[in-house]
């Protein structure tokens, strides 16, 4: 009997032995990305209230079950304040939540800001530094891992007649870079590693996350370089959701931004429907069909084509950019420099030269006031080079230096700038006036060595350069 007693105990812990060891083996799963923050589309812009130029398509692809997430670069706290006392870093706090407040009201919950500032510029390349360059690209390759968008809808990186904001340019251009960065893993790779402690307190397990197309929008007043250069969307479509037109949607949610706009929306307060859809379908701009611009895509597809078109869930491989060869230069030659310079070696570099951008160059500016042409001036020769400048103006423009003869040492390149004072505008001048051509010629030893043509529109008022 006790032996029998000792064999089932020896029996009953070799079972439980056995069990424990089955349950011990259980398989466990691995932790997979925060599916709450999946998103189809990532739009970037720059201020509190950027997000119109895009709401309408916004309320659209929503009523397609589609996930949206929207960064801004900064949070306006440099604008004027329609709707209290507050200014500086308070403004900027209150027009962050009516920010978040009028992408709730489309049902958009997701949204970040990037640390930039506001910049009263034209020239990207002062935004990008205010915005602190590569701390911002470095946070926006962070949420596009996070979120892991299909695609990207920003600014297009470029200067034009009409707002041509650096700052809107700014969030254009960092997209771009972002979509061609966040899913090579050699890109902050910080980001990409794995814990090695239980809290880990700098290492962020993120994984490299490559969008499938990256769509722009301009805010420049001619829009006959856009067309056919991607999908149009209509406006006045019905919502299928809010049963209600997209512009009435993007209406209804630009009513947040009262800092931005009270005086306007206070008259919108007092109108009956009627009058509300009489104003939108004026020139006022509500009703204007969007126009959307194809930067690239690595799925195929039309240009025209639907954003969408051709995009399956699941990631793709990481496409590193092809960049063009260097164009060809002779010895020595001038070129325009700053803004302008920097977007040509900017669509080289990204793959986009297919991208649209005016030729010749341009830019709107205030009159009077000053126009300034930075030049690039490389000199390939074993010798100093004496170059001499001249400048083609309408009448009344006055370069005021730049012109005459310098100098550029052999193997050097160098950067110099023609200085032009703008006459001020007669009052039958302030509107309409067209973009008048201008042009600064280089020569050296009689020959020429190169011309650069720009449009130039005054205006009473404008951006500063």
């Amino acid at each position: 009997m006790l032996r029998f007693a000792r064999t089932l105990l020896i029996v009953s812990l070799n079972t439980n032995l056995l069990l424990c060891g089955a349950i011990a083996q259980e398989p466990k799963a691995l932790p997979l990305p925060d599916e709450r923050y999946k998103a189809d589309l990532l739009l970037v812009v720059a201020h509190p209230d950027d997000e119109g130029a895009a709401t309408p398509y916004l309320a659209r692809a929503l009523d397609e079950h589609k996930r949206i997430a929207v960064v801004y670069g900064t949070r306006g706290s440099s604008g004027a304040n329609e709707a209290g006392a507050e200014q500086a870093a308070a403004l900027g706090a209150i027009r962050e939540i009516e920010a978040r407040n009028a992408l709730t009201t489309l049902g958009i919950a997701n949204v970040w800001f990037l640390p930039g500032k506001d910049t009263a510029s034209q020239n990207v390349l002062q935004s990008l530094a205010n915005w602190d360059h590569g701390e911002c690209l470095e946070q926006l390759v962070r949420i596009i891992r996070l979120t892991r968008p299909e695609v990207i809808l920003t600014f297009l990186p470029g200067t034009f007649i009409g707002e041509d904001h650096g700052d809107h340019q700014a969030s254009g251009v960092l997209a771009t870079e972002a979509f061609d960065l966040a899913g090579d893993s050699v890109a902050f790779p910080e980001q990409l590693a794995g814990p090695m402690r239980r809290l880990e307190p700098y290492l962020e397990n993120l994984k490299p996350w490559q969008p499938k197309k990256i769509y722009y929008f301009a805010d420049a007043e001619r829009e006959d370089i856009f067309r056919g250069k991607g999908p149009e969307y209509s406006v006045k479509e019905i919502s299928k959701s809010a049963k209600q037109p997209y512009w009435r949607m993007a209406l209804d949610s630009f009513r947040a931004h009262q800092t931005q706009a009270k005086s306007f929306l206070d008259k919108i307060a007092q109108m009956d429907e009627a009058q509300i859809e009489k104003m939108a379908t004026s020139d006022s701009g509500w009703s204007d069909a969007q126009h959307f611009v194809l930067g690239k895509s690595l799925v195929g597809g039309n240009m025209a084509g639907d954003i969408f078109e051709g995009i399956k869930s699941g990631a793709i491989p990481f496409t590193r950019s092809e960049v063009s060869a260097d164009p060809a230069r002779p010895e020595l030659s001038v070129e325009l420099d700053g803004p302008w310079s920097f977007y040509a070696e900017f669509r080289r570099a990204h793959g986009l030269a297919n991208l649209p951008h005016p030729e010749p160059p341009e830019i709107a500016l205030q009159a009077p006031g000053t126009l300034v042409i930075p030049l690039c001036v490389r000199n390939r020769t074993a010798k100093k080079q004496e170059i001499t400048f001249s400048a083609t103006l309408p009448a009344g423009w006055v370069a005021q230096s730049g012109t005459g003869k310098f100098t550029v040492a052999a193997k050097q390149v160098a950067a110099t700038r023609v200085e032009v004072t703008l006459p001020m505008l007669a009052e039958n001048e302030a509107k309409n006036t067209k973009p008048q051509e201008i042009a600064v010629h280089a020569e050296s030893d009689g020959q020429s060595i190169g011309e650069i043509k720009l449009r130039v529109a005054l205006r009473k008022r404008a951006l500063p350069q």
